[in-house]
């Protein structure tokens, strides 16, 4: 026997059930409680994010890992092995290639696909190793291919075009050539060159820089649009960021990083950040006159190759030629 008397032993136990009820119901309580702030915190960061995608057109956590991620596989190519920047040009011109493409068959110019991709695919390693007269042979071989194997559609009754018509065939697929393989191809001949890969990734980090920038004060300061009838989200105040932001990182990067002045610094910032500039509303117009919004829906967030390498590809011809003179 316990020696305890039974009443005894029943209120303890009774005391023991109480505060077990007790804990239950204060777990339950802070649980319930943390489930309200988290739905709470998680309407506030939705509705943000809806502001920002209404303001910017775009899923900004999205594209900011994309971008992370193409960010990385340039620096690991850069700086690791200069061959991997061949395979990542290589992908990145017959993506691009083919989105122009399509886009531009979409407005009712028959570009033919499979020789555009594969004519620009070849004029990447053939650039990186012949120089920039490799590249000029194989950009002006391309065209005549795609030339060619457009009049041999010809004889394609559901192909056959005349007058007018052929033409502007003809020269939408040279203009492919000359957009995407031509001012990508500067970019690998530039990396090719000894201490080239610097410049480069100089080139392209001022030209994110302006992008980046332009992104962040017209997003928190855009009021005047700039461009309202080619790209209506650009403003003046984030063409002022783009262009800080370009100075800035022109500057650091010419001292640090390239072994050159501050003043060059400035002046190559402010002309990748033009031809940035220029780039994309190149692009904006291309896609106002065909109709449609992005390239493609192959990166989201983004949309597609070409609606990210608009500021990069005349930037590349850009730093191509700053690197001819002062590198």
């Amino acid at each position: 026997m316990s020696g305890v008397p039974e009443e005894d032993q029943s209120d303890a136990g009774g005391h023991e059930r109480t505060s077990r009820d007790e804990f239950r119901a204060q777990v339950h309580a802070r649980k319930a409680d943390l489930e309200r702030q988290f739905g709470a915190s998680k309407a506030q960061f939705d509705e943000a994010q809806e502001k920002i995608k209404a303001r910017t057109g775009r899923n900004l956590i999205v594209a900011i890992l994309i971008g992370l991620a193409f960010g990385a596989a340039v620096l690991l190519s850069l700086l690791v092995i200069k061959e991997l920047f061949l395979v990542f040009a290589v992908l990145i011109a017959g993506f691009a290639s083919y989105e122009l493409t399509q886009a531009l068959r979409k407005g009712g110019y028959l570009v033919p696909r499979i020789p555009t991709v594969v004519v620009a695919v070849l004029a990447v390693p053939i650039a990186y190793y012949g120089g920039a007269g490799g590249q000029l042979l194989a950009v002006l071989g391309g065209i005549l291919v795609v030339t060619l194997w457009r009049l041999g559609e010809q004889a394609v009754p559901a192909l056959r075009r005349s007058g007018a018509s052929l033409a502007r065939d003809l020269a939408a697929g040279a203009f492919v050539q000359g957009y995407v393989t031509f001012l990508a191809t500067f970019a690998v001949v530039l990396t090719a060159a000894e201490g080239g890969q610097w410049w480069t990734l100089a080139f392209i980090i001022v030209a994110v820089a302006a992008d980046t920038g332009a992104y962040a004060f017209g997003l928190a300061f855009g009021k005047h649009k700039m461009a309202p009838i080619i790209s209506p989200k650009k403003t003046w105040e984030g063409f002022a960021g783009g262009a800080a932001a370009s100075l800035v990182a022109g500057v650091l990067l010419s001292t640090l990083m390239l072994g050159n002045t501050w003043w060059f610094g400035l002046i190559f910032g402010a002309a990748i950040f033009l031809s940035a500039t220029l780039g994309d509303l190149v692009e904006s117009l291309i896609k106002r006159d065909i109709g449609i919004k992005d390239m493609s829906s192959w990166l989201p967030g983004h949309g597609g190759f070409l609606d990210r390498l608009d500021s990069i590809l005349p930037s590349a011809a850009v730093a191509f030629v700053a690197f001819r003179i002062f590198g």
